[in-house]
């Protein structure tokens, strides 16, 4: 996680180091684009500094170990489970015996939901046990299933063109993969829209972009006043042969089995630690993950990965012996797979305080190398993003893309304060364990992604603004 951990270190100490003054429009005005690049590669010293520690220092491989001893300890951590609470203490006593500061729990009730047994056996054309997992807040079948005749359908449009087939059938959503955010809409909504025309259960092609026959779970949502049925997601060629059965005219079969169950809320905490800021700590710079998981597997890749990047951002610093003037604040958020519960109830608790947020960080795509940075402000904060990024030339990762989105931080991007998403390729909400650093280039991510944090962490307080309430930010008008 090297690269990444020198990304996000880099943003949040170098904002964090800022003058801690109001800028307003006539202030940048005074500063020309060479001034704002002058100062940039006046970091290049902080940035070798960290590399040092993370490449060649004491600090090599720490993430990666520290994030494979919580995941082969504790293993999967789904919402109201027993394992998350435990990781969550682990968590807090790690970061009190690191002697960072203001380390506590603040309180969150979140969903306690468990899948039980669950299969799904093709009775007709012809015999074939499918991989399946059932999806979060499902409800389950009764004991001995439900047994209907498939419906296949590739869309919405067309489950709805096709309605008065779908009464008392299991539909089936073989859907085109275009992008997560676009495809995903069918694990989240498929259920609610199979029932609103009359089906009794839905089976959803995994959310994947490749299959080696691999089914994905994650959350879906029910709505008012539509009947709740049991909804699972199953592979990829499953989906596609059952396709190929309907478009011959075969009658196909399915009989599923599924134990989920809801549970009441859960107690639950999201967890923080801080850099105080030496000058002004009641300004705030986040970086964060979230350390619940699915139940399929280790929870590695999602997001154990982000979690563990967040902490060694300020490991990092903390070892250099760099005091921000702003306050680096770490918060590990739980029930994030439910829907964000946790930075939900965060953000409730501390929206009185936004105009004291400069930047809000996350790290939620797995531990794969990133392909650079996904950022959220205006034209003149990713014109600085841009120059910071092309300090990691060593690294050959220096592209700013746009958007820059995350669960957990969603709700502070919506209400005018910038953020910073990593961009890497994950492998997440299947059965899959902690990858070798050879394969993860974890270290490498990390590295990454602490040295962009330094510089933009800096700069954008002191060189781009909008006026969002009442406050000057660093820019988040546009995207």
């Amino acid at each position: 996680m090297k690269f990444l951990l020198l990304t996000f270190v880099g943003v949040v100490h170098l904002l964090s180091l800022s003058s801690g003054k109001t800028i307003y429009k006539n202030d940048i005005s005074q500063r020309s684009f060479q001034e704002i690049k002058e100062e940039i590669a006046s970091y290049g010293d902080v940035a070798k500094a960290i590399i040092n520690l993370a490449v060649y220092g004491k600090a090599q491989n720490r993430s990666y170990e520290r994030l494979a001893l919580l995941v082969d300890t504790v293993g999967p951590r789904p919402s109201g489970s027993k394992s998350l609470e435990k990781a969550i203490q682990i968590m807090h006593q790690n970061l009190q015996e690191e002697g960072l500061e203001n380390v506590h729990l603040e309180p969150v009730k979140i969903p306690h939901w468990e899948r039980g047994e669950e299969s799904a056996v093709m009775l007709e054309p012809r015999i074939h046990k499918m991989a399946i997992l059932g999806l979060g807040s499902s409800i389950g079948t009764p004991p001995e299933g439900i047994t209907a005749e498939v419906l296949v359908v590739t869309s919405f449009e067309e489950l709805q063109r096709r309605a008065p087939e779908a009464r008392g059938k299991i539909v089936v959503y073989n859907q085109p993969y275009v992008n997560y955010s676009k495809t995903v809409q069918y694990r989240v909504q498929g259920s609610v829209e199979a029932a609103k025309v009359g089906a009794v259960a839905s089976l959803i092609r995994s959310v994947a972009s490749f299959s080696i026959y691999s089914p994905h779970t994650g959350i879906q949502e029910y709505q008012d006043g539509v009947p709740k049925i049991p909804t699972a997601c199953i592979t990829v060629e499953d989906a596609e042969m059952m396709s190929r059965m309907a478009s011959r005219g075969n009658r196909i079969v399915i009989q599923l089995k599924m134990g989920a169950k809801n549970y009441p809320d859960a107690d639950s905490f999201n967890t923080v630690a801080e850099i105080i800021g030496s000058k002004y700590p009641e300004q705030v710079v986040l970086v964060s993950g979230h350390l619940d998981s699915w139940d399929v597997g280790q929870g590695a890749m999602d997001d154990g990965g982000g979690a563990f990047i967040s902490w060694e951002a300020l490991s990092l610093i903390k070892d250099l012996g760099l005091r921000p003037k702003r306050t680096l604040r770490l918060v590990l958020w739980t029930a994030e797979e439910q829907g964000g519960i946790g930075a939900f109830q965060y953000y409730q608790l501390h929206k009185a305080n936004i105009s004291n947020y400069s930047l809000v960080m996350e790290s939620d795509l797995g531990t794969f190398l990133p392909s650079g940075l996904q950022f959220t402000g205006s034209e003149k904060a990713r014109t600085i993003v841009e120059e910071v990024m092309s300090l990691l030339q060593p690294v050959n990762i220096t592209q700013v893309f746009r958007a820059g989105e995350g669960t957990d931080i969603n709700f502070w991007i919506q209400a005018g304060v910038p953020g910073l998403w990593l961009k890497a390729r994950i492998i997440h909400h299947m059965p899959v364990l902690l990858v070798l650093p050879s394969e993860a280039k974890v270290e490498e991510a990390s590295l990454i992604f602490c040295s962009v944090s330094q510089v933009v962490c800096r700069l954008f307080v002191t060189t781009c603004l909008t006026q969002n309430h009442g406050h000057t930010y660093f820019g988040s008008q546009s995207t």
